[in-house]
Parts: C-alpha cells; structure tokens; sequence
C-alpha cells in the first residue's frame, strides 16, 4: 500500500482510510470534490454498497503491481 498524493486520487482507485472516523475502512474512490475551504473530500464506496466521505488526506491507495 502505498500513500498516493491527493492531487493524484482518481475515481476508481481503491484506497484505504488511515486517519479519521472511518479509519481502517477500504473501498473504491468514486467522487471527488473539492470544499470551499480547499479541502479535498472523496466519497468510498465498499464492497457491500455502504457509501461514505472523508477527507482525501485521510486515505492511502492500494499499488497496482
């Protein structure tokens, strides 16, 4: 696993959440926005259809190897 810089999360990537609510939980990138504040938020969609945000810092993407 490796973390990807924010700027280069795209829809599809699946990723990991290492900080925050969700931390622990992995799933597939699906929107990504950006906040008035500057911040980047992605919704995570896992494997049994629970969808949920959190912040782009706060998630690692899986290498494709």
């Amino acid at each position: 696993m490796s973390i990807k810089k924010t700027e280069e999360l795209k829809d599809g990537d699946h990723c990991e959440v290492i900080n925050g609510t969700h931390k622990g939980k992995s799933g597939t990138v699906k929107d990504i926005n950006t906040s008035k504040t500057g911040h980047i938020t992605i919704t995570v969609v896992q494997k049994d259809g629970v969808r949920f945000k959190t912040l782009g810092k706060n998630v690692a993407t899986m290498k494709d190897e």
